[in-house]
């Protein structure tokens, strides 16, 4: 019986670390979506206006 509750002890720890990963991992994809969309109107205002970088 105490060797039961070790073993759930143990996959509760790391089901609670997993969990939290998985978290994390969404706020970033979250983040990087935003960069992304930030960078793409960037770029889009750059074109329109003209002031491309051209070497």
């Amino acid at each position: 019986m105490n060797i039961l509750a070790i073993i759930v002890a143990i996959i509760a720890v790391i089901l609670l670390l997993t969990g939290g990963f998985v978290q994390s991992l969404q706020f970033l994809l979250w983040v990087g979506i935003v960069l992304l969309v930030i960078a793409v109107i960037v770029w889009l205002v750059r074109f329109i206006s003209g002031r491309g970088t051209r070497v």
